[in-house]
């Protein structure tokens, strides 16, 4: 988790939302090369084929009958990283990033990386109180170990 997290900080300063306007697939871009150097598989594009698909549900002879997309896997797919941009909070996709790696085979921790300014919001302090309001409440036990939040 050390190692995903300073890929974002050695990028900070080409992919700050304090300071830049990019949509998720052109930070995963600039973040592409550090993850890879770590051992992450990382989306190359929004092809069929180039996307990272990640099993949710078996059929017969063994065969995946659903799958999610995720935007990096860690090479034993146990991690998942999605990155978003102005729909993590307005649209709540982290709500739907939290739901899919919860089925996704294997998957034992998410990490969701957002902005942390969006059009005068704040989206990285409104997920952090949701995730903490989340685990404090006890309320709803989640398959996975864990959530990292990552504010760029």
């Amino acid at each position: 988790m050390q190692d995903v997290i300073d890929c974002f900080v050695n990028c900070d300063n080409k992919i700050s939302s304090s300071i830049f306007t990019f949509s998720s697939n052109e930070v995963l871009e600039f973040l592409r090369k550090p993850l890879e150097n770590i051992g992450f598989k990382v989306e190359k594009g929004k092809s069929k084929k180039s996307k990272i698909h990640v099993p949710v549900l078996f059929g017969l002879n063994n065969q995946i009958d659903k799958s999610f997309n995720a935007d990096a896997v860690s090479a034993d797919g146990k991690i998942v990283i999605e990155v978003e941009a102005g729909r993590a909070v307005a649209n709540n996709q982290f709500l739907k990033d939290i739901f899919q790696a919860s089925m996704m085979f294997q998957v034992e921790y998410l990490i969701i990386a957002v902005r942390n300014e969006y059009r005068g919001s704040d989206d990285f302090s409104k997920i952090y109180a949701f995730l903490e309001t989340l685990y404090i409440s006890n309320r709803m036990e989640l398959p996975i170990k864990g959530i990292l939040l990552i504010g760029y």
